[in-house]
């Protein structure tokens, strides 16, 4: 899984700078490597500003996990979002909550 093609709907490109976007692809890309529990087709992340850094926190169901980390960026933290990847076997999309 999150090993095909990469895509981004409208909303990510226009709200989620791509700092963190490149951010959440590597957290999945980490996850993958180096955990034996695998990989749910549905990755969760939650954005929020803290302290002027970003805070994000990664999750998925099957198999539970539980991910948060805090980072100083280049760019603005975003405030709040939730954001959705999803692999469907033919690719993987990144979206913002709303849009699913």
């Amino acid at each position: 899984m999150f090993t095909n093609k990469r895509y981004i709907t409208c909303g990510i490109a226009n709200e989620i700078p791509d700092e963190i976007q490149v951010m959440l692809w590597i957290m999945i890309d980490n996850l993958r490597r180096s955990t034996p529990i695998g990989l749910d087709y549905l990755q969760v992340f939650w954005l929020f500003s803290q302290d002027g850094k970003q805070k994000i926190v990664h999750s998925q169901e099957q198999p539970e996990y539980r991910n948060e980390i805090l980072v100083a960026l280049l760019c603005q933290p975003v405030e709040k979002a939730k954001i959705f990847v999803i692999d469907d076997g033919g690719h993987s999309t990144m979206m913002l909550a709303e849009e699913y």
